[in-house]
């Protein structure tokens, strides 16, 4: 027999990567373009939905049963996700994160905990400033996009152009979005980050930060915008992409007349090996003048170098080309090495000039062989012998031999610089496999200086045979560096790492060295320690993205605080330096608890001093002399300070991945700066992007669908799951066509059953017991599905299993609905609440006549004594017979009249049992027949029996090893005999015949009868 399984989720659920899956992304572009063009509902049942939805979000506003306060009868669970930048509409990429978050807090609300669940918005930057900007100065393509995907109307474009009427439109826009998205938010709460109150609110974090040796003036490299001159971070660049800064190393090589051709390196280890350098031959080249020394650098870093260094001056332009065949002195060996051509030289990298060391770098080893190989003319020419390019070994490493570049080149079949991904691929794998366990070799000392005098020689290598040579690739690194600077030929240069980023006003970022700027000196070694602490004390959702949160903290280091344009709090002591959109957004969290009483009791901005949320939010100072200082009445305070205690600490944050790298760990940094330990966060959910129909959604791509219209094509509750059902936590969520019809369908089908439960009736069957039974397992499975946050496995069991579960039970039943499927169907409405919570709300009314909110009602809790596992066991035995007997027909040939079959006696079922846990337990056979003789069988039978059964057994899943373990006694005889009309529907035979086989003699050969086991009868089709 085939092993008994749950019936798989349909196509559209398949999982990423499957050959399904790639076949409906194929298909993408077509029906996203399909998706994005259409307005108005899908079908009726889309229109239906809808409808259904904004009946019940203004039922939940006019109840407000959203709005929580205080209550010490209940446990409090406050949840908040990130709140968004109204630059533009929300859209289905925003959704996935807000979806969650309220699936969530519907889930612990019907736990029976007090959620509190607040939104804001996020005026602070540029992200604002720069689209109005845009606007105003007639950009067509933007107003385009605004217009025709954003679907703004073209009589609303001319109150875009001011900043802060753009933000207040879009922020309306998003709430009326999250309104109709049916998300459980305390809007008396909702506040804006250029709202006074919160800018007092910032004012005193800063103040307290900078009390505490956290916030410091100082100089630093940061991202910059060169038109603005202002520093950049994520939320002010073209797609949130946070600029990452790296310090190159420049080795001076020197050519003549005083010039240097500073090489920039990230591995100045292994300067030793240098044969040649490297310059674009078609690239403009600059002799500059820095700090007294003269470089010939590109011309892209001699503008970046001007915002580093204090005199940067441009003497004269030349082309690469100008510079091949010319020679320059190694500072690390003496030796002349030749100038050469490459096109993989990018001139806007660095200083646009790379030194060549083939025995390690995949890149030159390639372009060298490239040269002797197909241009020994260009060489000749340049008076270069191809013997002097040979690779020099510096490093060994394990698994690679004396040149490791050749090596991985060669395995990899690398034959041209033309194979860009190969190549970038190979030089990962070596500089990692090297960095983590490369050794420098002893003899490069060789290299150095061999014609010098001793001696002289001996002072030139004793620091090198010290410190560089036999020691790990990372100790050598910072020791050479270290020693080409003491030399006089070592030099620095930041870059951006992932150029180009660009700042949201269209301009390339580089990177300033920034004197007397406010920094967040999260390189503080104590306040490190503070984070891993914090981290180590909370639960992280996904756990494999705690790794990322230890890595960013290790790396973090001062991040300037502030900016000269764009909408936010001024720095107090620093008039004309606006507070940056990510630092300004790290504990807002606690704002959340007490702005809606600020408002209700009048406080004015002017009140809310440091003094005043030292004691509300910190429970510092003497709550009569602040009233005396404020104008506060003392009730005032213990009330605001009542209502932050309660709340806090935060217990669960949410958001996107990529804010792991800033705003999550900052979230962390200040909190563990600002707080006390017990009020501390205890959790933070982080989920993966979302796709249409299997591509990355961007506006270069016009396939951005806004939220407002999603809702309406698709009905919230089916725009909610489809992005619940389509992926868990890190997934990217592919939001396709297919699989929201598929969920809509689902939806339909939950009402209609829902329907049917009206009409339930009649006597209770094996078919109710099983039904009941089921849902307790149903109840269990998608309690720990949200407890676990696997999003995905909740929604698919809800929406998928438990309807696939009432269809079973329909035709065990013969399609007539019993008295175990309103029961059935009052426990699903309520865990389809959190998933589709406007359908729950109607089926639970309208349908199943209750009066109260199903989004206030009780989850239900699983009940271990209502599961009947005999009856499960009869389900499953039964549909495993079925499935035998189908396989039968396939072949059979005529007309099947009668189905005979034998099955083995209770008596034996003793030893099913006994396998079954030998089985699971992954014993041996001869523990089994063992096991069997100690429980009374007979030796010979009991090993023949024993060994049937342990074959089979071995086929069938978990659930059903579990299911034979726990019934003491199973009849399958009875079994058949009880769900005889349900067997004869499935195979369409009429007249069923079952026997135990001590009663079957002569009605089936005596060979099948030998055959038969518990769980495996004997079958006879006439």
């Amino acid at each position: 027999m085939a092993a008994a399984r749950l019936a798989p989720a349909p196509g559209p659920l398949g999982p990423p990567g499957s050959r399904r899956g790639r076949q409906v992304a194929g298909r993408g572009s077509a029906i996203a373009s399909r998706i994005i063009s259409r307005r108005e509902p899908i079908n009726e049942f889309a229109e239906k939905l809808y409808k259904i939805a904004r009946k019940w979000q203004e039922r939940w506003l006019r109840s407000r049963i959203f709005e929580a306060d205080p209550d010490e009868s209940k446990p409090k669970f406050f949840i908040t996700a990130a709140f968004p930048y109204p630059n533009s509409p929300l859209h289905l990429g925003h959704s996935r994160t807000y979806t969650i978050t309220d699936a969530y807090a519907r889930f612990m609300r019907m736990r029976g905990y007090n959620v509190l669940f607040p939104m804001g918005f996020h005026f602070t930057g540029t992200p604002i400033l720069t689209m109005a900007e845009a606007i105003a100065n007639g950009d067509k393509d933007l107003i385009d996009l605004m217009i025709n995907v954003y679907d703004v109307p073209p009589e609303d474009i001319d109150k875009l152009k001011d900043p802060l009427s753009l933000a207040r439109y879009f922020s309306r826009d998003a709430k009326q979005a999250m309104i109709e998205s049916g998300y459980s938010i305390d809007w008396r709460r909702e506040f804006t980050t250029i709202d006074e109150e919160f800018k007092k609110f910032i004012v005193w974090q800063f103040t307290r930060l900078k009390e505490k040796g956290l916030l410091k003036k100082g100089t630093h490299p940061v991202g910059w915008c060169p038109v603005h001159n202002m520093p950049v971070g994520m939320h002010d660049t073209k797609g949130d992409v946070e600029p990452e800064i790296g310090e190159f190393t420049l080795i001076l090589f020197e050519l003549e007349d005083g010039l240097y051709l500073p090489a920039a390196t990230l591995r100045p280890e292994t300067v030793f090996g240098v044969t040649n350098v490297w310059v674009n031959p078609a690239a403009d080249y600059v002799i500059v003048a820095i700090d007294g020394r003269r470089y010939v650098v590109s011309e892209r870093a001699a503008f970046k170098l001007r915002f580093q260094r204090d005199n940067v001056v441009v003497e004269r332009k030349l082309r690469g080309e100008e510079l091949l065949g010319r020679r320059v002195r190694n500072p690390a060996t003496g030796r002349a090495v030749p100038i050469l051509p490459a096109d993989f030289v990018d001139p806007n990298t660095a200083t646009g000039v790379v030194m060549s060391v083939p025995a390690h770098a995949p890149y030159d080893y390639v372009a060298l062989e490239e040269l002797k190989r197909e241009k020994l003319d260009t060489l000749k020419k340049l008076g270069v012998d191809p013997a002097e390019l040979e690779p020099i070994p510096l490093i060994r490493v394990k698994g690679y031999g004396e040149i490791p570049a050749r090596d991985i080149v060669e395995k990899m079949g690398i034959k041209s610089q033309l194979q860009r991904k190969l190549l970038d691929e190979a030089t990962r794998k070596l500089y990692s496999d090297e960095y983590h366990s490369g050794i420098v070799r002893e003899d490069i000392l060789n290299y150095i200086y061999p014609d010098m005098p001793e001696p002289y020689r001996s002072f030139a290598i004793a620091p090198v045979k010290a410190w560089i040579a036999g020691r790990s690739v990372p100790e050598a690194r910072d020791a050479a560096a270290r020693w080409l600077a003491a030399l006089g030929y070592g030099d620095r240069m930041y870059e951006i790492m992932n150029r180009p980023v660009y700042c949201r006003c269209g301009n390339e970022i580089v990177v300033k060295v920034l004197k007397d700027q406010w920094f967040i000196d999260y390189g503080n070694p104590e306040w490190k320690k503070l984070a891993y602490e914090l981290l180590n004390s909370m639960r992280v959702v996904p756990d494999e993205v705690r790794e990322e949160f230890v890595k960013t903290i290790e790396w973090l280091h001062e991040r300037a605080a502030a900016r000269t344009r764009g909408l936010g709090t001024e720095l107090p002591w620093s008039k004309g330096w606006i507070i940056e959109s990510l630092s300004d957004s790290t504990i807002y969290m606690a704002f959340y608890t007490v702005i809606h009483k600020i408002r209700r009791y009048g406080l004015k901005p002017e009140q809310l001093t440091t003094g005043f949320w030292d004691y509300v939010l910190l429970g510092k100072g003497d709550p009569d002399k602040v009233s005396e200082k404020t104008g506060i009445g003392r009730d005032v305070l213990e009330d605001l300070r009542r209502e932050f205690n309660y709340w806090y600490p935060l217990d669960s944050r949410h958001s996107g991945r990529d804010l792991v790298p800033n705003h999550l760990t900052f979230f962390i940094f200040n909190h563990a700066a600002i707080f006390p330990r017990e009020k501390w966060p205890r959790q933070i959910v982080v989920n993966g992007f979302v796709l249409l129909e299997g591509k990355k959604m961007s506006k270069s791509l016009r396939n951005i669908i806004p939220l407002r219209r999603a809702l309406r094509v698709y009905g919230a509750d089916t725009v909610r799951a489809t992005l619940l059902a389509a992926a868990e936590l890190l997934q990217d969520a592919n939001f396709s066509d297919e699989l929201a019809r598929s969920v809509m369908d689902r939806l339909r089908r939950f009402e209609s059953y829902a329907q049917r439960a009206r009409e339930a009736g009649g006597e209770e069957t094996v078919a109710d017991r099983w039904l009941r039974s089921i849902l307790q397992r149903r109840v269990e499975e998608v309690t720990k599905a949200f407890e676990e946050l696997r999003t995905r496995a909740a929604t698919v069991t809800v929406l998928y299993e438990m309807s696939n579960d009432v269809v079973k039970y329909l035709e065990i039943r013969g399609g007539e609905p019993g008295p175990a499927l309103r029961e059935y169907i009052e426990a699903w409405t309520k865990m389809l609440s959190p998933i589709a919570p406007h359908i729950a709300e109607e089926v639970w009314h309208e349908i199943l006549g209750k009066e109260s909110f199903v989004s206030l009602e009780k989850w239900p809790s699983p009940d271990p004594s209502r599961r009947d596992l005999q009856a499960e066991l009869m389900v499953a035995y039964v549909d495993r017979l079925v499935e035998d007997v189908k396989s039968i027909l396939r072949v059979y040939k005529g007309e099947p009249r009668r189905l005979v079959v034998a099955v083995a006696s209770p008596s034996s079922w003793r030893i099913a049992r006994i396998v079954a846990a030998h089985v699971a337990r992954r014993s041996q056979l001869r523990d089994a027949i063992h096991a069997a003789i100690e429980a009374g069988a007979p030796g010979k039978e009991a090993a023949r029996l024993v060994r049937r059964l342990y074959e089979l057994l071995q086929s069938v899943d978990e659930e059903l090893l579990s299911l034979i373990e726990g019934v003491d006694v199973f009849d399958e005889k009875y079994a058949i005999e009880a769900m005889r009309d349900y067997i004869s529907a499935k195979t369409r035979i009429r007249e069923i015949s079952v026997y135990y086989v001590e009663e079957a003699a002569g009605r089936l050969p005596e060979s099948k009868l030998n055959q038969v086991t518990p769980l495996r009868p004997a079958i006879l089709i006439e």
